[in-house]
């Protein structure tokens, strides 16, 4: 049957039409991400030239001796006066842009600034903060300090993007929680960081699935020392956290928890039987056993169990308990890029999640099983898996205190992972995942480097599935001779400083062994 000539004219007109369309809508979402990136380039630029005009004007300042000292000892220099908060801030400034202070020539630093894309935003008005900050009265803890903000984080004026082209352009109202308390506590926010493409977070901090609780995320300090992490916690656990923020418990720092010197019996295990650890990672648990163990610590083997079931009946099903439609919805709208390539299995009905599902069991069974964890479920259905992972943590928690444990050292996936190299390994966030399901205190130190040795070994990785994530793990590990190794510290829930106390510790011994420099 044929159609006529007029159907067929309209049928087409109306294709082009939709083609049309389609093409104008994708043409103003690029010319949208293009005005941000110039944007985003003035404000590196502006970064540079503010950089060039401070060391113009004093170029007899060792930035690098600044950027070397320990957190606390920075703002004892900051409240007493002996190091002027202009020649800190321009020290930091410049290690923003550059790692590599030394370089003769800004512009390759602000080239590999715009390469990386790590910094979002230079936050301009920083520059009149400091011209304005003065060391008088009573002072803040963090008076002075220069810090960084994941671009998640809300800070008045400027955009929380998550990386979505919808947030371009809408400048938040007011700063978040973290960021009214860092600047009570006299730091100086100067720049905003990437982060994942709809990370999930707090109060004042954008989310990219709202609602969801069964796998919680937490806004935590990153630093070079454990001693600098100690004085953050001490300033964001004071009285204006708790006044900004009713959810925050008002329980100070305990002083006493994180400077005690009793010895710790410590629970430890090498590997998740999940995620195959790297020849790296699995010295990196031995040797710090041994070093603790030196120490006068007590070291006891943790049975880790059922790891697989919790990260996909847990966090994958716990975060995707929709079926996506909550994720898909921040993605309406948006360019979809090939690194988000699970959204279309999301946009597909439960029933083909389940014959995929079936489909993939006998070769692949990791992806089968993501899938199978991917379907939308009933309200029901949440608060029975909310009821699971309930008692998972209170099995979990038993065990460890049926070995009369204090904290746990464990694996952290390292070395660093290459570019393109995250996005198609999701499955390995096994390792630190399992705490978000938990909801445990934990942190990362570094404690040695891969060498060479190391590096031989990983020939005969093949992971414990040997599927195609395991494959892409073992070159995603190769290369990387001379990249530091982690350990991570987890303690129960509520006892941060235990936590730290324990990371201390840990930094302690190895910095003592110069098995890290």
């Amino acid at each position: 049957m044929r159609l006529p000539l007029p159907a067929l004219l309209c049928c087409s007109a109306a294709s082009l039409l939709l083609l049309l369309l389609r093409w104008r809508r994708r043409s103003g979402l690029w010319r949208k991400v293009r005005a941000a990136r110039q944007r985003q380039e003035r404000s590196l630029v502006r970064m540079e030239m503010a950089v060039q005009r401070f060391r113009e004007q004093h170029p007899s300042v060792n930035v690098v001796s600044i950027l070397k000292l320990p957190l606390p000892e920075l703002t004892k220099k900051l409240r007493d006066g002996s190091l002027p908060l202009e020649h800190v801030f321009y020290a930091y400034v410049g290690k923003a842009l550059s790692h590599l202070w030394a370089l003769p020539a800004f512009p390759k630093a602000l080239q590999m600034a715009t390469e990386t894309n790590c910094i979002t935003e230079y936050l301009q008005e920083s520059e009149t903060q400091v011209q304005k900050m003065k060391p008088v009265g009573k002072l803040g803890l963090l008076y002075g300090v220069p810090v960084s903000l994941k671009d998640s984080i809300d800070c008045q004026g400027h955009d929380s993007t998550l990386g979505f082209i919808r947030n371009i352009n809408k400048p938040v109202a007011e700063d978040s929680v973290v960021v009214q308390v860092l600047r009570r506590q006299g730091a100086i926010p100067f720049v905003k960081t990437n982060v994942p493409q709809s990370l999930v977070s707090k109060k004042g901090v954008v989310s990219g699935i709202p609602g969801q609780k069964a796998v919680t995320a937490a806004v935590g300090p990153m630093a070079k020392d454990v001693e600098s992490l100690a004085l953050s916690m001490r300033a964001l656990l004071c009285e204006d956290m708790f006044s900004l923020d009713s959810s925050v418990p008002p329980i100070p720092f305990n002083e006493e928890v994180y400077s005690s010197t009793q010895p710790l019996r410590i629970g430890y295990y090498e590997t998740d039987f999940f995620t195959m650890p790297s020849p790296a990672m699995r010295r990196a648990i031995r040797e710090t056993k041994q070093l603790l163990e030196d120490a006068g610590h007590t070291l006891v083997p943790f049975e880790l169990m059922n790891v697989d079931y919790a990260f996909f009946n847990f966090c994958v099903k716990g975060v995707f308990a929709d079926g996506g439609a909550s994720f898909l919805r921040k993605f309406k709208g948006e360019l979809e890029e090939s690194s988000l390539g699970m959204l279309w299995l999301m946009k597909s009905p439960n029933w083909l999640k389940n014959v995929l599902s079936w489909i993939t069991k006998p070769f692949m069974p990791r992806f089968s099983a993501v899938l199978a964890s991917m379907r939308a479920n009933t309200v029901d259905q949440v608060w029975s898996l909310h009821c699971e992972i309930e008692e998972f943590s209170q099995q979990f928690t038993a065990q460890w205190k049926k070995l009369n444990l204090d904290v746990m050292l464990c694996p952290m996936l390292g070395p660093a992972l290459g570019i393109g190299y995250p996005p198609k390994l999701s499955v390995a966030v096994s390792y630190t995942m399992l705490y978000n399901a938990l909801d445990f205190p934990a942190g990362v130190v570094p404690v040695t480097m891969v060498t060479d040795e190391d590096e031989e070994e990983l020939k005969d990785y093949q992971g414990y599935f040997r599927d195609w994530w395991d494959r892409t793990m073992a070159k995603a590990f190769r290369g990387s001779v001379g990249l530091p190794v982690s350990v991570q510290c987890v303690a129960l829930p509520w006892q941060e400083e235990l936590c730290l106390r324990f990371m201390k510790e840990v930094e302690t011994l190895a910095l003592k062994n110069n098995s890290f420099i």
